[in-house]
C-alpha cells in the first residue's frame, strides 16, 4: 500500500512541475513514506532523516533549497514528536492527507522565506471528512503490474496492531471508482492488478445499482476488463474469508492461485490474547475450503513470535500448524510493542533471547517449506508476467501465478525487449530459496527439453 501511495503522490506533484529522480541529493523535495508496524521500521526513519539533513544543509547554500517531507503511518502517529526530534523537516503528513500535498508544499515554500517560521514545519495528520480518493488525479502508468487501493483502515483492533490508530476505521471505495481506476491502469499497460487494503477482504463498496458489493462481486466485475490478465488481492483477515470469496478462487480464471492469509500464531491462547477473533481450527477450515475450491492454490502467512504470554507450548502449536499447512512463503517477526496498543501494556513479557530463539526455529521451518515448494517447479512449464528488467540486457524478471520471482534468460536482448510486459510460457531450469530461473519455452525445446505442464 505504501508503494501505491507513493505513486499517487507523484501523480499529485506532477502538475506542480516535479518529476522523479533516482538520487536524493538531486531532489528539490524528498518524501520518506513510512510504516509504523514495527519499532525497527519506525526508528529507521530518523536514521535516514539524519543523512538527508546533511544533504539539505549543502543544498540550502545554493539557489534551489531542498525540502524534506515525512509521510505515512509514522508521520500520522508521531507528527509533533517528529518535528521536535528533526526540526529541519518541512512537511509531516499522514496517509489520508497526501492529496493536499500541493497546498502543503506551497505553505512550506512560504515558510522557507520567513525566518521566524522556517523551523516550524507543516503538519497535516487530520482524518479528512472527504475521502482522499475523491481529490486524486487519474492514475498514471505503474507498468505491467499495478497496485490499486480499494479499502483502507481496519475495525478488527488486533491487540498488537497500530493500523486502526494510524489508518483509521475501515473505508471502502465505491465500485465505480475502483473500476474506473482499473480501466485507466490497464489502458496504461497494466496486465496484472493487485487490489490493496489493510483488510482487503472486508471490502464493502457502494455498487452502481445501489447497496454494497463485497470483494467477490468486485472481482467478478473487474474480470470484464479486456486485457486484464491477472488479479490478486492483499492483505486479508481470516474472519472475512466469506464463502463467495472462497468460491471465486475456484471459478475466476484471472484470480491467481495464491493467497496471503495471516494467522499470526497457531495457539488458541495467543490468538485470543491477540484479539484475532478466530481459532487455529477456524483458520485450518478456511484453508481446507480454499484448497477444495482451488487445489493448486499456494498460501503465505504472517507470524508473530513472542507475543506477551506466549509459552513454549503455544510456540510449539505454531510450529505444528506450519507443518500441517505447508506454506509457499511467509513473513515472520519478533513481537514489537507499539505505543498505544493493548498488547504494549500486557504483562508476562517474553524475554528477547527467547523470542530470538523461537524466531530462528520458525524461520528455519518456513524457509525449508519455501525451498521445497520452489524445487517442485523445476522442469515445469509456467506462465510468467514479465514486468521487470534483469541484470543483463537479455534477462527479464516477473512473477509466476504462485507469486514466485522468476528470472528468465532470453537468447538476445531483442528477444527480451519484445517480451517485456507480456505473459510468457517459460520452463523452470533451477530453483533457489527466493526465486526461480527459467528460459522461454522455445529455448527449452531447442535444448531438447520437453516441457511439462502444471
Amino acid at each position: 500500500m505504501n508503494v501505491y501511495d507513493a505513486t499517487r503522490m507523484v501523480d499529485v506533484l506532477t502538475p506542480l512541475g516535479y518529476r522523479c529522480t533516482e538520487k536524493p541529493e538531486d531532489a528539490d523535495l524528498v518524501i520518506l513514506n513510512t510504516c509504523h508496524i514495527r519499532e525497527k521500521a519506525a526508528e529507521k526513519i530518523y536514521s535516514e532523516l539524519g543523512r538527508l539533513r546533511a544533504q539539505k544543509e549543502i543544498r540550502n547554500g545554493g539557489p534551489q533549497p531542498m525540502m524534506i517531507g515525512v509521510a505515512g503511518c509514522v508521520a500520522q502517529a508521531e507528527g509533533a514528536e517528529m518535528l521536535r526530534r528533526a526540526p529541519y523537516v518541512d512537511l509531516v503528513f499522514g496517509p489520508q492527507t497526501y492529496h493536499r500535498l500541493p497546498e502543503m508544499v506551497a505553505r512550506a515554500h512560504r515558510a522557507a522565506t520567513d525566518r521566524k517560521a522556517q523551523d516550524r514545519g507543516i503538519i497535516d495528520t487530520e482524518f479528512p471528512v472527504e475521502p482522499k480518493f475523491d481529490s486524486l488525479p487519474v492514475a498514471t502508468s505503474q507498468g505491467p503490474s499495478a497496485f490499486l487501493t480499494i479499502q483502507e483502515g481496519c475495525d478488527r483492533f488486533c491487540a498488537f496492531c497500530v493500523v486502526p490508530y494510524t489508518r483509521g476505521a475501515e473505508f471502502s471505495r465505491p465500485v465505480a471508482d475502483v473500476v474506473t481506476e482499473a480501466r485507466s491502469l490497464v489502458a496504461a499497460g497494466a496486465r496484472e492488478i493487485t487490489l490493496l487494503g489493510q483488510n482487503v477482504n472486508a471490502y464493502h463498496g457502494f455498487s452502481p445499482t445501489g447497496g454494497e458489493w463485497r470483494l467477490a462481486a468486485l472481482i467478478e466485475e473487474l474480470v470484464g476488463i479486456s486485457e486484464l490478465a491477472r488479479l490478486r488481492y492483499t492483505t486479508s483477515h481470516p474472519r472475512d474469508m466469506s464463502p463467495d470469496l472462497i468460491e471465486a478462487h475456484g471459478k475466476v480464471d484471472v484470480l491467481m492461485p495464491y493467497l496471503h492469509l495471516p494467522v499470526q500464531s497457531g495457539s488458541d491462547n495467543v490468538l485470543s490474547a491477540m484479539n484475532r477473533q478466530h481459532s487455529a481450527a477456524d483458520y485450518l477450515a478456511i484453508l481446507d475450503a480454499l484448497r477444495a475450491a482451488r487445489p493448486d492454490i499456494a498460501l503465505s502467512s504472517d507470524f508473530i513470535v513472542g507475543h506477551p504470554g506466549e509459552t513454549d507450548e503455544d510456540f510449539e502449536a505454531t510450529l505444528a500448524l506450519v507443518e500441517q499447512v505447508g506454506y509457499a512463503q511467509a513473513y515472520s517477526f519478533k513481537y514489537s510493542p507499539r505505543p498505544g496498543t493493548p498488547a504494549s501494556a500486557m504483562e508476562d513479557v517474553v524475554p528477547e533471547a527467547v523470542k530470538s530463539e523461537r524466531l530462528a526455529r520458525l524461520q528455519g521451518l518456513l524457509n525449508k517449506q519455501q525451498i521445497e515448494f520452489n524445487e517442485g517447479f523445476v522442469g515445469e512449464l509456467v506462465p510468467v508476467l514479465l514486468d521487470r528488467y534483469g541484470r543483463r540486457d537479455s534477462q527479464l524478471a516477473g512473477r509466476s501465478p504462485w507469486m514466485q520471482a522468476v528470472h528468465v534468460d532470453f537468447e538476445s536482448a531483442a528477444g527480451a525487449q519484445s517480451a517485456y510486459g507480456t505473459v510468457v510460457d517459460v520452463q523452470i531450469i533451477s530453483a533457489h530459496p527466493n526465486s526461480l530461473a527459467a528460459v522461454p519455452v522455445n529455448s527449452a525445446r531447442t535444448a531438447g527439453q520437453e516441457p511439462a505442464t502444471v
